[in-house]
């Protein structure tokens, strides 16, 4: 079975895109009527912004989503039986299987991206990336920290994402490489994401969420939330809303799927991150 992976924020580069669009009428098309969407040329961005330029949260989520909309829709010779994205992936991964609209999606990711960034200017916060230690530990170690830290992404086995407050982080940093973690390393990112400081961006989305019309999938969506097969568009629909303040269990979605059948794996998007996790996960799989 062929699963879809769509990666998240991080994969961005400048010129993402530019091979496609010179390469493609109908990414001209989908581009094009992105830019329209948004109300600014996100594509003169992509194609010659700088890096500072594509680490803007407003400009990040869209360009990796767009890149990723582009890159599956172009391929046409081969349909999957399921699919999954990494946080901000999983909205290209909804579109792939038929859930939501791409147009829908930009909007309700551009709205996402522009709720995130007011949420972290509203509340700082950071994250840090943990090594050589069993996702369990790293979870047990952030409870006992007396300041908001939590597990965010659960990326492969012995690489676990934490995020929280400068203060949550710093001591969570320091009592996991007491406990034996090989690393734990501050991330350049802009704020908490997939912790409780996000609760702002949720109540925000929430609204514009509600407002889409989620319809059932063609095939199943493991999302980031339960790591499980979902079909139902309520459901799908509750955790996109719950998924902002909950960590991405990418691992267990991909044991998941390979236990469900999945034997091939196609990342569409900027860069090859999920490719090389997929490997940490299980070895054994076909990377297409």
């Amino acid at each position: 079975m062929t699963a879809f992976v769509f990666p998240g924020q991080g994969a961005q580069f400048t010129g993402m895109g530019k091979d496609l669009y010179d390469a493609y009428p109908l990414a001209r098309t989908i581009m094009m009527r992105a830019n329209d969407i948004l109300g600014f040329n996100i594509t003169d961005v992509m194609f010659e912004g700088t890096d500072e330029d594509l680490r803007q949260t407003r400009v990040t989520q869209p360009a990796i989503y767009l890149h990723s909309i582009v890159a599956s829709q172009l391929l046409t010779t081969l349909r999957p039986d399921m699919v999954a994205g990494h946080s901000l992936g999983e909205f290209s991964a909804l579109v792939a299987a038929g859930a939501i609209g791409w147009e829908d999606g930009l909007r309700l990711v551009s709205q996402r991206a522009q709720a995130m960034q007011e949420a972290c200017e509203m509340a700082p916060g950071t994250m840090a990336a943990v090594l050589g230690m069993a996702d369990d530990n790293v979870a047990n170690i952030c409870n006992q920290i007396d300041a908001c830290v939590v597990a965010a992404n659960y990326n492969c086995p012995g690489q676990v994402v934490i995020s929280g407050s400068m203060e949550g982080i710093e001591l969570a940093c320091k009592a996991l490489k007491e406990a034996g973690a090989k690393r734990a390393l501050r991330l350049p990112v802009g704020g908490a994401f997939h912790s409780p400081l996000m609760q702002p961006a949720a109540e925000r989305l929430q609204a514009a969420i509600m407002a889409t019309t989620f319809r059932t999938p063609q095939c199943p969506v493991y999302q980031n939330v339960s790591a499980k097969a979902e079909t139902d568009p309520h459901t799908i629909q509750q955790q996109v809303l719950q998924q902002l303040t909950s960590p991405v269990h990418w691992t267990q979605s991909v044991k998941q799927m390979i236990s469900d059948g999945a034997t091939c794996f196609y990342e569409f998007g900027p860069g090859d991150v999920l490719k090389g996790l997929i490997r940490k996960i299980n070895p054994e799989v076909t990377i297409g």
